[in-house]
């Protein structure tokens, strides 16, 4: 494990991760921090309390977006897997034939 800080909103945060995990959690850090700033630019009034659970929400959504596309894009891969499987059985039925 490696220790290493990310910055979010100009506060530090220590993280512990393995070192082939450190590139991508400092993009992820990095997403969240911008995501963060630019609930903050639109919301100046608002606690940073609420501009983060706004932000988080908003990721979340996304996450959410994405596994939905990664379903249906797996179903679309079994069916087609289905129907060349299907049609490699009949055609090999023809060639027994």
């Amino acid at each position: 494990m490696k220790s290493i800080k990310v910055t979010i909103l100009g506060k530090q945060y220590p993280l512990k991760v393995d070192e082939s995990e450190e590139e991508a959690m400092r993009r992820i850090a990095q997403y969240v921090d911008e995501k963060f700033r630019q609930y903050k630019k639109e919301l100046k009034k608002q606690p940073d309390t609420t501009v983060m659970t706004l932000a988080a929400l908003s990721i979340s959504e996304e996450l959410f977006e994405e596994r939905k596309r990664n379903r249906e894009l797996s179903q679309q891969e079994d069916k087609v897997l289905k129907d060349v499987n299907a049609s490699l059985e009949e055609f090999i039925d023809e060639i027994k034939s």
